[in-house]
């Protein structure tokens, strides 16, 4: 790739790369995107950018996450009110309720896991491993899944998995003394 000399081009770049990633980007991701070869140029610019983002964008930001990569992304504040308006999800339903099913129990094992979700959960494992959501740890034939810390990001949760079980039973709690209360994997949608 051809090195950038227009700061005004990068700046473009590093906007268009944030943008259209819907993931973290590291640092050096950014710096291909440039095309200016340059981690001090990048990083200017990534503060410019983020500088303007916070007075033109009310809900939306760039953040810092503690990896020290960078991602474009609404405020957590305001995710439940544009979900409706999302125009598709990232992940089917029931691979979604995979997931849940995994976050409160974690760790369990597939063999677990397809006794409560069917055999269909080896396509939504396969499609959370990919998303860098779960991982595995072999124990003899089985295998053991728990979430990344790319889940917790992605999702907005903060601290550890006890700390996550901890939020997840109190909603379920409270949500059962309701007359007619949903279910644990709607509570754990709801919550994710």
């Amino acid at each position: 790739m051809a090195k950038i000399e227009n700061e005004d081009e990068a700046t473009a770049r590093v906007e268009a790369a944030l943008y259209s990633a819907g993931r973290p980007l590291k640092i050096e991701d950014l710096i291909r995107a440039s095309g200016t070869e340059s981690r001090t140029k990048t990083y200017n610019i990534l503060n410019s950018i983020m500088k303007k983002s916070k007075s033109a964008f009310k809900a939306i930001e760039i953040v810092t996450l503690p990896d020290e990569s960078y991602v474009f992304q609404l405020k957590p504040e305001y995710s439940s009110t544009v979900k409706k308006y999302a125009s598709k999800p990232v992940l089917p339903k029931a691979t979604l309720k995979t997931l849940s099913y995994i976050a409160y129990m974690q760790p369990i094992s597939s063999k677990q896991l397809v006794e409560t979700r069917g055999s269909g959960v080896y396509s939504h494992l396969k499609e959370l491993r990919q998303l860098d959501f779960i991982t595995h740890q072999n124990v003899g034939r089985l295998k053991i899944y728990s979430t990344t810390e790319k889940f917790q990001k992605y999702f907005g949760i903060q601290g550890d998995v006890d700390n996550l079980k901890q939020r997840l039973f109190s909603k379920i709690r409270k949500t059962a003394t309701q007359t007619n209360p949903p279910s644990e994997t709607q509570v754990l949608q709801k919550i994710i």
